[in-house]
């Protein structure tokens, strides 16, 4: 995915960058990180997997738009929740595939663990759909922009579907977070910094604003980062071949310059999307995120 790198300056103090040197991790740790693990004695929820069983309803649709072909398209997700929770107010992770915007699908293998997983420790999970285009971004082109556009407004229309919809389907409205991979990390990160921006494709005057965005192999690319924008969350590969790594970190330059908060794991000398084999350090850092970031201690 070649896509142009957006303007790089020096960065400040704020940020932390924690880089994995095989099992050596070094950080710098400032007051105020999301990245402090709760210590209570457990089993604790939204930190440990305290069900055994997930529930899954497939193939609900949350909106529709036009593809740039100029056909329709419904939009879909998939949920996964806690088997057998009565809870009537729980966080939101809304999962975003990858496939450089012309390809995958709501069934992509690391985003159904994850929902899995995040299920068994007490959230709601939605996989979505979202528009595809022919020939994505394999080059950069007006084409490519306008599918990260695409997608980035199907993804707030399924924010805005579950605000709206958050009773019935047990979350709440004031915890949502969007994670993805690749084109699903890009379109992440543009809907944590893009909320008044919001698109027509489904469920209009209902917030788009998120409380937490994690990314693995994406960056903002067209957004601009302002102070009140989700705090963010990403890996990234040093040798990412087509997301590099440096515009990973423009993405952390954005976040300084607007006083928002941003961090991200960076792994030296691996490539594009490495879950397999980081799988355990990225469940476990996004775990300990989101239960700060979504201030879920507030809902135990």
């Amino acid at each position: 995915m070649n896509l142009p790198p957006t303007t790089a300056t020096p960065l400040t103090m704020r940020h932390r960058v924690v880089t994995v040197l095989g099992a050596l991790v070094a950080t710098v740790a400032l007051g105020g990180c999301l990245l402090v693990a709760p210590t209570d004695p457990g089993p604790l929820r939204y930190r440990d997997e305290v069900f055994s069983g997930v529930t899954t309803t497939l193939d609900v649709p949350y909106g529709a738009a036009v593809a740039q072909d100029g056909t329709d398209v419904t939009l879909y997700f998939d949920l996964y929740e806690p088997q057998g929770d009565d809870a009537a107010l729980r966080p939101l992770i809304i999962w975003i595939h990858g496939g450089s915007f012309r390809s995958g699908s709501r069934t992509s293998a690391e985003l159904v663990d994850q929902a899995n997983v995040f299920a068994r420790k007490g959230y709601v999970n939605a996989s979505i759909s979202y528009r595809l285009a022919n020939p994505g971004c394999v080059v950069i082109n007006a084409q490519c922009v306008e599918a990260i556009v695409d997608a980035t407004e199907d993804a707030q229309a399924a924010v805005r579907f579950f605000r709206a919809h958050a009773e019935d389907y047990g979350i709440d409205p004031n915890r949502i977070a969007v994670a993805g991979t690749s084109a699903g990390a890009i379109t992440a990160l543009h809907v944590g910094y893009r909320a008044s921006v919001p698109g027509d494709s489904g469920t209009p005057g209902v917030s788009s604003r998120v409380s937490a965005a994690v990314s693995l192999s994406g960056a903002n690319f067209i957004a601009t980062c302002e102070q009140f924008d989700a705090p963010a969350l990403m890996f990234h590969g040093t040798t990412d071949p087509l997301v590099p790594h440096a515009w990973a970190q423009n993405t952390l330059t954005c976040a300084e310059d607007a006083g928002s908060w941003a961090e991200m794991i960076t792994w030296e000398g691996q490539g594009h999307v490495p879950y397999v084999q980081n799988r355990a350090e990225i469940i476990a850092t996004e775990t300990t995120f989101l239960f700060n970031a979504l201030n879920v201690r507030g809902l135990l």
